[in-house]
């Protein structure tokens, strides 16, 4: 699975990265369980499924009340989270990623009943249909050759086919 530099995106098998992440996401979980009390921390993304392959990245969620949203997101920017450029902002979402060296990291902030648990409901899914994760690392590996934006379309189309066989529609980006 592993790339050359440069050549499309490359992704590693799980052993090269699960247990790293695991061991990051428990770190991030607490800082921000004690950053953002009453907060419900989710480590999501592939890293967050058994057998998934990955770029190796890690994806937490941070679901929170919705009244409480905007509240959140300063207090992690105030923390040193930057809000991530060219991705979906709305008043209930707003990814932010963190750069410091060894604990590089995105969180997505969720107002609690937003669409925007689609995140959650995805990996969920995942983890329930082993089927499923090896339909998706196939969908990953075969887009792995194109560009990012390419790469993401075409996980986009496969989560979204997911998501919508559960009853559970992507947000427009």
């Amino acid at each position: 699975m592993d790339k050359p530099p440069g050549r499309g995106v490359p992704l590693l098998r799980p052993e090269q990265y699960r247990p790293a992440i695991v061991q990051r996401f428990a770190r991030v979980a607490q800082r921000l369980r004690a950053s953002l009390p009453g907060a419900q921390i989710e480590h999501i993304g592939s890293s967050a499924v058994a057998g998934a392959v990955s770029k190796g990245d890690l994806d937490v969620a941070a679901l929170v009340a919705p009244e409480e949203h905007a509240a959140a997101v300063q207090t992690l920017a105030a923390l040193g989270y930057r809000e991530t450029p060219d991705t979906l902002r709305a008043p209930a979402l707003c990814m932010l990623d963190w750069h410091w060296p060894g604990e590089q990291h995105a969180v997505q902030v969720i107002a609690r009943g937003s669409r925007f648990e689609m995140f959650i409901a995805f990996r969920d899914a995942l983890r329930a249909e082993p089927a499923l994760v090896a339909e998706y690392n196939r969908v990953k590996a075969d887009a792995s050759d194109l560009s990012e934006v390419g790469y993401r379309a075409a996980k986009s189309e496969f989560i979204e086919r997911v998501l919508q066989a559960r009853a559970m529609a992507l947000p427009s980006l």
